[in-house]
């Protein structure tokens, strides 16, 4: 049931969205360009493959009329732009002018990144195809640890009280939720973006909010939710090998709304048992913070003109080396609910194998 109604909503939502925007006039991202220009670049492109005589002459005509009109533009918005920067230096405002001198700069662009990855010390691969392999195998091996538990079972739902299960999620925890989520974030596999979610009526949140009762009821997620766009990041500028970028997981927009939902619950059950000295992911407690505590116990060792000794530990890849059956225990000792851990345990071992299905034109690197 609830990878139908996951599939209703997601198909619904993005042929509203396909619907609006050829609704939508199309608008200029420069100021000195004009709605005539847009349309007759839209003019020119329909004769672009035209391979007749008359074809050829109407692209030619309008691409000479474009260009006209452009380079004219292009000079009386820079005359303007000139113009007002005299003003302002004359008026004493150098701010504003300063800030205007910005528009007559051009933005540096990275420009097209190549795909290589080094294997081996001075031997590189190119090929789109191999280069997707490896990384995949890369990924697998990332991620396969040789602590991942073959199976991550919760107790019996017979063995538990229906008041210990959990309470159902209300549509205000999902408003919530949506509110939260920040605009122009990259989607996930269900391409829907979190600035349309926001947009959904009171319908739209109760077609939503019963959706997640029912994954929270059932402990199935729907399979978009569980589909993953892994994303290589450089942390080098001229990184090569695989190990030199950072992985970057996309998932579904309207999984985060049951993420943030989950995390909300378990955050007002764990904020009580860590400590003073826990710092990271923890409202008012941010690596910030964590910077500034030794920074002042260093000053006044100094101040007293004594030795301090600081121990930096980095662990390599933690990220995925945390023994989820202990976790899964003491979950359940702090009092999390039983559906919440269902739920946990069926995402995690539905994500074992980050690849799965997914084929390798799924992959992406910036």
């Amino acid at each position: 049931m609830s990878k139908c109604s996951g599939k209703n909503i997601k198909e619904c939502v993005l042929d509203t969205i396909s619907y609006l925007v050829e609704k939508v006039e199309k608008r200029a991202r420069k100021p000195r360009i004009t709605q005539e220009m847009i349309s007759k670049t839209d003019e020119r492109r329909k004769w672009k493959n035209v391979n007749t005589e008359e074809g050829k002459k109407n692209y030619s005509r309008l691409r000479n009329g474009l260009k006209r009109a452009t380079d004219k533009a292009k000079k009386e918005n820079l005359e303007n732009i000139c113009n007002k920067i005299m003003e302002l230096q004359r008026t004493g405002r150098y701010y504003l002018m300063y800030m205007k001198t910005k528009e007559l700069g051009w933005k540096e662009t990275q420009g097209i990144q190549n795909i290589d990855i080094e294997v081996s010390r001075g031997n590189r691969i190119v090929e789109l195809s191999q280069v997707l392999k490896i990384w995949e195998n890369y990924i697998t091996e990332l991620y396969d640890r040789p602590n991942r538990p073959i199976t991550l079972d919760v107790e019996p739902e017979e063995e538990e009280d229906t008041d210990e299960k959990g309470p159902y999620i209300l549509q205000s925890e999902v408003e919530k939720a949506i509110k939260e989520m920040r605009n122009k974030e990259a989607t996930g596999d269900d391409d829907l973006p979190a600035d349309v979610l926001k947009l959904l009526g009171d319908g739209g949140l109760k077609i939503t909010t019963k959706l997640i009762n029912t994954i929270y009821e059932t402990g199935e997620w729907p399979k978009d939710f569980m589909g993953v766009t892994m994303i290589a990041l450089k942390k080098k500028p001229h990184a090569t090998k695989c190990n030199a970028h950072r992985t970057v997981s996309l998932i579904a927009h309207t999984a985060e709304i049951v993420k943030k939902i989950l995390r909300r619950k378990i955050e007002k059950k764990i904020e009580e048992l860590l400590g003073e000295d826990q710092f990271g992911f923890r409202r008012g407690k941010g690596t910030r913070d964590a910077i500034g505590m030794p920074r002042i116990i260093s000053e006044r060792t100094l101040e007293i003109n004594e030795d301090l000794c600081v121990c930096f530990i980095d662990w390599k890849q933690a990220f995925d080396r945390v023994n989820w059956s202990k976790l899964m225990q003491i979950l359940k000792r702090t009092g999390i609910e039983w559906r919440e851990r269902r739920l946990f345990s069926n995402l995690f071992m539905a994500q074992s194998e980050p690849w799965g299905d997914k084929k390798c034109e799924d992959w992406k690197r910036s």
